[in-house]
């Protein structure tokens, strides 16, 4: 194996890494300046701080992000684009060790655990029109989900059932994000013809897409939004990976 191939998937991974980062960086300096759903999910609600002038001079304050150490404050730099918040690599890091480490391992942790049923589920996915499947299943089980939670709702007995429905939706969804994580790193090995490597390694590039998507300035909340529905679309699809499926067969008796 030639020197070039063998660091493919390490400079792979840190390209995936480093466009990580530079996205959370806009999408922290964007959050700062208008209200920005998955800014606030990564790092936490903006405070405003002082730049040198009096407090009560209001022009001369600027939105970042919370931090008890006060190192972030050291970290801020006057955005070149005109029209965003300040730019804060720190925060970016931060977010990037946090929300993005804890993105990856939650999708090792799932094909650690269930390695069979992520390969059929990844199978399924691979197969014909198989993500369109998934995105089609996920669209309905979320709008059933909410029909559920409203129903329940309105029912003092069956009021305490709501958080269960979420649990299992929640676990529907990290499961099928871990195929999908794992399905993007096959996907990308197929297409930038890298060579084989740990289906663990592929994992972890397709997580850091995700991840990516996910950071995208404003549009990041709807990709992870799609994401995460097309996971619980393949978890019921698939029946958490069961070899058999699902299927309007399994009514007929």
């Amino acid at each position: 194996m030639s020197d070039s191939r063998r660091w493919a998937w390490p400079l792979l991974i840190g390209v995936l890494a480093a466009i990580g980062i530079l996205l959370a960086i806009g999408d922290i300096a964007a959050g700062a300046k208008w209200p920005n759903p998955m800014s606030d999910a990564l790092v936490g609600p903006g405070v405003v701080v002082k730049t040198g002038v009096p407090a009560s001079a209001t022009p001369g304050t600027q939105t970042v992000r919370f931090d008890r150490t006060g190192v972030a404050e050291k970290f801020i730099f006057e955005s070149p684009i005109g029209g965003i918040g300040p730019l804060n690599p720190y925060q970016a890091v931060r977010a990037f060790l946090s929300s993005g480490a804890g993105l990856v391992l939650l999708a090792l942790a799932g094909l650690v655990v269930f390695p069979g049923r992520a390969r059929n589920a990844v199978e399924r996915l691979e197969a014909r029109h198989g993500s369109e499947i998934a995105v089609g299943a996920g669209l309905v089980m979320v709008l059933l989900t909410l029909a559920a939670i409203t129903l329940l709702r309105f029912t003092l007995l069956f009021l305490a059932v709501v958080p269960l429905v979420l649990f299992v939706a929640l676990i529907a969804s990290l499961f099928g994000i871990a195929c999908i994580s794992l399905w993007i790193g096959r996907l990308l090995r197929r297409r930038l013809r890298l060579s084989n490597a740990h289906p663990l390694i592929a994992a972890l590039a397709g997580a850091l897409v995700v991840f990516d998507l996910a950071v995208i300035p404003y549009a990041g909340v709807f990709a992870f939004a799609a994401v995460a529905m097309a996971g619980l679309g393949l978890a019921v699809v698939t029946r958490f990976g069961s070899a058999g499926g699902w299927s309007f067969g399994d009514l007929i008796w």
